[in-house]
């Protein structure tokens, strides 16, 4: 018999919001984190905007030589997990087993700054003034080794790297640890740091980024016709999930149970869905088969919905590839017009976000739809957060290299 999982904690750093009451206030009032990039000169890049987190301070939530040690986006991994964990009333080496607590914590790209700072260093001053701490700040997986190290958590502990479907596949592999009985307890989620001078310089290049520079707050807008590309954020989102047991033994809150998990590749193209959206369609159906749903009782999508043309397009139709005629009556929004695109962080924010919206019963906008792409039909939730008794949820998250993850979170009912 399979172990029921539910989610007890959550923590976000994000540009809407370092806690999760500020973060879901400002998505209900549909703000855009989206501004003009000021920690570098960016006055010759064809994007100067971003979802930037301005006010963060590490030694809120670590010690300042330990700060020191981390990449940006470690530093958010370990505030973020924190706060899930303090969320989650739960401390780790009182309330458990540590051997029976697990770490997947994933980032798309790792410690692009450190990396950044490293190699100006080298070149300048030559091999000898790299830091020794370049390596492990650099690694992708440094955000979940830092977290195990902090907290104490001695379980299964990994990492996912599958660019903007890491968060998703971060929680999808942790639910099926629990369920399989190989942990207790697993911290999940992504984080994310990437608004750097190569960073911005890279998604430029690809000509994936919205130049709407004049207009920072509507340049994000997933789904409409004048859409000119995505807008890229940072932070992070982490889960706490439980085994039904352990959560209730302990007297733990239960947000919602996670019911469904579907992963699939595209084999198609590097940054281009396949045709159809057929990749990211058949990862739908297998969270939902693995859930032991149908399309009858979803109620809600969080939506990968990055703003670019063929991923928006694409996506519409594999909803529709997917669930038929009931793709229609089911609401879809994509909160990354107001949080931006926090690429390997951006499943662990949506997670949180789908939790969210079944425990307070609101379907958060899609902020920015003026005039909806006639190919994209769907339900968006346009503009304003919508009242909506949220039984199941699902979350999308599909990366460049053809990777698609899905989970589907449902209420939990004793």
């Amino acid at each position: 018999m399979t172990r029921r999982v539910v989610v007890t904690g959550m923590g976000v750093m994000t540009s809407l919001g370092h806690d999760l009451d500020t973060f879901w206030s400002n998505l209900m009032e549909g703000k855009s984190g989206v501004s003009l990039v000021e920690s570098f000169d960016v006055s010759e890049y064809p994007t100067r905007i971003a979802a930037s987190i301005k006010d963060f301070n590490p030694e809120d939530y670590m010690d300042k030589r330990e700060a020191r040690r981390m990449d940006r986006y470690v530093q958010f991994a370990v505030a973020a997990s924190q706060m899930a964990l303090k969320d989650a009333g739960l401390n780790i080496k009182e309330d458990t087993d540590p051997e029976r607590v697990g770490v997947i914590v994933g980032s798309g790209i790792g410690g692009l700054s450190t990396w950044e700072e490293q190699h100006k260093i080298l070149l300048e001053k030559g091999p000898k003034r790299v830091s020794p701490f370049f390596i492990p700040m650099m690694i992708a997986n440094m955000g979940s080794g830092q977290i195990s190290m902090m907290t104490g958590a001695k379980g299964p502990n990994s990492t996912a790297v599958t660019a903007c479907a890491t968060g998703t596949h971060s929680i999808g592999d942790s639910f099926k640890l629990i369920q399989r009985g190989d942990a207790d307890v697993m911290i999940c989620g992504g984080s994310e740091a990437t608004i750097s001078p190569t960073g911005m310089a890279g998604f430029c290049a690809l000509r994936a980024m919205s130049t709407r520079n004049d207009e920072p707050e509507k340049a994000s807008r997933p789904f409409d016709k004048d859409r000119d590309g995505f807008v890229m954020g940072e932070g992070s989102g982490i889960l706490i999930l439980e085994s039904l047991e352990h959560a209730q033994a302990r007297g733990a809150r239960i947000y919602a149970e996670v019911v469904g998990y579907g992963m699939s590749a595209d084999a198609h193209h590097m940054t281009d869905p396949s045709p159809g959206g057929e990749g990211a369609a058949r990862c739908m159906k297998h969270a939902m088969r693995d859930a032991g749903l149908t399309g009858e009782d979803l109620d809600y999508i969080n939506a990968h919905g990055t703003s670019t043309g063929v991923g928006d397009i694409g996506e519409t139709q594999a909803i529709k590839n997917a669930f038929g005629e009931q793709a229609y009556r089911i609401p879809v929004s994509s909160t990354k017009s107001m949080t931006g695109h926090l690429l390997g962080a951006a499943g662990g924010v949506e997670a949180v976000i789908c939790t969210l919206a079944i425990e307070r019963s609101m379907l958060p906008p899609t902020i920015n739809l003026d005039n909806p792409d006639p190919e994209c039909d769907l339900d968006y939730v346009p503009i304003h957060p919508r009242q909506a008794d949220v039984k199941v949820a699902m979350s999308n998250s599909f990366g460049f290299g053809g990777h698609n993850a899905t989970i589907v979170l449902k209420k939990f009912e004793a």
